[in-house]
């Protein structure tokens, strides 16, 4: 898991901030991202005090390699420690999938089988570590896999997740590569950004939440990931 990572305010669904004040009024917070603040973001982006608090959420980087993966499964995680709800884990990102080797699960039906097949979204899904925690993996991959994504069946296999599971962590592929998170946006409650600090190019970000807001995508917050300073926290806060 990356060492720290900044918790990004929450946006709002309809305003209109663009990304470079987010990081302006975002704050830092240091300790192990699997603990701490992986609670946090489950409490401000799963727990509001509202009937509609989001229950089927999205997460994708804006590049490859941001830490998406492994932020879903540690949100994954502290959903299922925390709440007394199940908690489904979607491997969506069929361009490189990764959530089986985290979470130690062996299961070779996923998601794709889910499509292509009948019966219960259960039966292609596995449980793994804690309990009430389930992976439903990208299952057996082929060369027009990512057509699935955009498929008739995705939207009745989404509606199942949400009739079967309290939540469901859905790890889709980067937002500047590929149409994949949108369409996945588009059955969900919303989606979290993923960007990675001295990486990630803002005008990148901007054009991701563009895209987003075009395609009537609700954006629930987004995750600076991967950064480190050379100060101490305490210091740093006085700054």
């Amino acid at each position: 898991m990356s060492k720290n990572f900044e918790l990004l305010q929450q946006m709002q669904r309809e305003r209109s901030d663009s990304v470079s004040s987010l990081l302006e009024e975002s704050h830092y917070s240091g300790g192990d991202w699997a603990s701490d603040e992986a609670l946090r973001l489950v409490q401000q982006v799963f727990l509001t005090p509202t009937q509609s608090a989001p229950r089927v959420v999205v997460f994708a980087g804006i590049d490859h390699g941001n830490g998406c993966t492994q932020i879903c499964a540690s949100v994954a995680e502290t959903l299922a420690k925390h709440t007394s709800g199940s908690v489904c884990i979607v491997e969506a990102n069929f361009r490189s999938p990764g959530l089986p080797d985290l979470l130690g699960s062996t299961n070779p039906l996923g998601l794709t089988d889910a499509l292509l097949q009948d019966g219960p979204i259960r039966s292609f899904a596995n449980p793994v570590g804690i309990d009430k925690l389930w992976l439903l993996s990208c299952g057996r991959l082929t060369a027009d896999s990512t057509s699935l994504l955009s498929s008739e069946p995705i939207k009745a296999r989404f509606a199942e997740l949400r009739s079967e599971f309290d939540f469901v962590i859905v790890d889709a592929p980067p937002l500047t590569r590929y149409a994949d998170a949108i369409a996945l946006g588009q059955l969900s409650d919303g989606i979290v950004m993923v960007l990675e600090a001295e990486t990630t190019r803002r005008e990148a970000a901007q054009m991701a939440v563009s895209n987003l807001r075009s395609s009537h995508v609700s954006i629930l917050g987004a995750v600076l990931n991967k950064r480190t300073y050379p100060i101490p926290e305490k210091l740093y806060k006085w700054l």
